[in-house]
């Protein structure tokens, strides 16, 4: 955040867009079990912005509409708001049963995999949509995958699932209690999701 509200105050010095540059308010967000108290005091002290903690989930609406000037999620938006509901069902084809993860699992897994953090990706830009000013900016990180295997499409060109696999495989009584819901993404998945979504897309064109 020092460095995203530095380069701001940076443009508007340079550009002179404005006479005094205005004040900053960072909003930090996370579910209603973070612990923000940590949080807060592992802020530089000398950081030239005002700290706000934001829970709920990131999602749905967080901010009354149009009132965001720029967005930044952080790894966070390969984790899936729920474990698919048709992977911890018994009856159903993409039960995944005795694995925390899609990686090496029947496809109808990848697929119920693919389908809930479609239906994530598109709350999570609806909601922003909401929340941005017109012109409104957004950076988005998050780990991926570079493309998906010709032969096998749940395979993913990522070190990060093979190492939940691991995870997994040493530590499976544990894991019976734990599901990695999380969902990596190529750039042509995410170009779907962006586009599929015209009001987000829309507004952020103007």
């Amino acid at each position: 955040m020092q460095m995203i509200t530095r380069s701001l105050q940076q443009k508007f010095h340079s550009e002179r867009l404005v006479s005094q540059i205005p004040d900053f308010c960072v909003l930090f967000n996370d579910q209603l079990t973070n612990d923000f108290n940590t949080l807060f005091c592992s802020l530089p002290p000398e950081r030239q912005y005002l700290a706000i903690g934001l829970p709920g989930s990131y999602h749905g609406r967080l901010l009354p509409k149009a009132s965001l000037h720029f967005a930044y999620s952080s790894w966070v938006l390969h984790w899936l708001s729920q474990v698919p509901t048709a992977v911890a069902d018994p009856n159903s084809p993409a039960w995944n049963k005795g694995r925390i993860h899609y990686l090496g699992a029947r496809q109808e897994v990848v697929d119920a995999y693919s389908s809930q953090h479609a239906k994530d990706i598109d709350a999570f830009l609806e909601a922003r949509a909401r929340d941005l000013v017109s012109g409104g900016l957004m950076a988005l990180v998050f780990p991926g995958a570079t493309h998906i295997s010709a032969e096998n499409s749940n395979t993913y060109y990522t070190d990060i699932p093979t190492e939940i696999a691991l995870i997994g495989s040493c530590l499976m009584d544990m894991a019976k209690k734990v599901k990695f819901v999380i969902q990596y993404l190529t750039i042509e998945h995410l170009s779907k999701n962006f586009h599929k979504n015209s009001d987000y897309v829309r507004r952020n064109r103007k």
